[in-house]
């Protein structure tokens, strides 16, 4: 069936008798045998999600380029919730004719998706003039996968009887826009902007089911930022599991931004940082003044001050 077909609501062929006890006010968690769809999960959050989504009694689905992982997430998930509830679909999401085919399977196996979540990503480094091969992997895989993703899944999705969510992987790299990788940067700040505008768009669907949330990692200890097989974690990191259930219990309250604190950075210093940075545009400060000789003191000062005003 092409997507173009899909122009009434469908009855739900997972309709739940009953719901889990943990089923939030909003989003579309724990319905009980619910499908859950993860791109990235082969490794980090994603198969800290599909983990922690199958705890819940939700079906599995993981697509990730990286099949020896897409093997070893199954085996933990099909322990969890059985071999029969959890598919591993090898996808590139850079590749529209993959992601169809992801969509396909999900559909054709399940009939409905109540979680899709966009967590492929790549860190390479690209910058501003410089590295324009790894400018073209970053932003196919980090924006195009998720372009890709939500052109596929969700003219299907806003018919669907239950409720839906969907969750793209953002960063707050994409908000505050450190130096060093402006590729990445760049990215994720695409990825905010995207979100955003899904969550618009839907809200003003008639009928749609479909809520959109913008997952913004703290500091996780994964491949994508230096974890290597029996590496320690640092003490300022967090697991990708606790950067999970931190997200679950926000979904649970029906938020959109999911800003993610870690050990090192808490909640209060994230939003300072995030204000500070939409400081410069409205204040007229030379770009990045977080980091510009003139500026950093100042900026230091406004969030010793901002803290000692919570205090």
């Amino acid at each position: 069936m092409s997507l173009s077909t899909h122009n009434s609501r469908r009855p739900s062929p997972l309709r739940p008798t009953s719901f889990d006890p943990i089923t939030p006010v909003n989003g579309a968690l724990a319905y009980e045998g619910q499908v859950a769809v993860i791109t990235g999960g082969a490794s980090g959050i994603g198969a800290a999600a599909a983990v922690e989504l199958a705890k819940l009694g939700m079906k599995i689905v993981i697509a990730d380029v990286n099949v020896a992982g897409l093997k070893k997430v199954a085996k933990e998930v099909a322990q969890i919730i059985g071999e029969n509830n959890v598919l591993a679909v090898p996808t590139d999401v850079s590749k529209l004719e993959d992601v169809v085919r992801l969509k396909d399977k999900v559909y054709e196996t399940w009939g409905e998706v109540g979680i899709l979540m966009n967590n492929a990503g790549i860190g390479n480094k690209g910058t501003s003039w410089g590295g324009l091969d790894e400018w073209h992997k970053v932003i196919d895989v980090n924006l195009f996968g998720i372009v890709n993703v939500q052109q596929t899944f969700v003219p299907a999705m806003i018919h669907q009887e239950n409720p839906a969510a969907i969750i793209n992987t953002g960063s707050k790299q994409g908000i505050t826009n450190p130096p060093g990788n402006a590729a990445y940067n760049a990215s994720k700040a695409a990825v905010k902007s995207l979100t955003e505008g899904l969550a618009h768009e839907l809200r003003n669907t008639p009928h749609a089911n479909v809520t959109a949330h913008l997952l913004i990692p703290g500091w996780v200890w994964t491949g994508l930022t230096g974890q290597t097989d029996g590496g320690e974690k640092p003490p300022g990191a967090w697991t990708a599991q606790e950067t999970v259930l931190y997200m679950i219990d926000k979904l649970r309250e029906g938020k959109f931004y999911i800003v993610c604190p870690d050990n090192e950075t808490k909640k209060e210093v994230d939003q300072l940082r995030i204000l500070w940075a939409a400081g410069d545009v409205a204040e007229g400060r030379p770009a990045l003044s977080r980091w510009h000789k003139d500026y950093k003191a100042l900026f230091e000062e406004y969030v010793k001050e901002g803290l000692a005003q919570l205090d």
